[in-house]
């Protein structure tokens, strides 16, 4: 999931040099749900994992 974040980011990156502003918008909007998504899964696997080696 971090991979797509990354590909959804550098999308936009791309897309915002060449100056398709709502390509870049949507890839970036894409990018942060992405990566928001998997902060939340890697901090409740943490969590889950701690309290089972408890």
């Amino acid at each position: 999931m971090l991979n797509a974040a990354l590909a959804f980011f550098i999308l936009a990156l791309v897309a915002g040099v060449f100056g398709f502003g709502g390509i870049a918008g949507a890839s970036a909007g894409i990018a942060k749900i992405l990566f928001a998504i998997f902060l939340v899964l890697f901090l409740v696997s943490l969590v889950t994992g701690r309290t089972r080696a408890v």
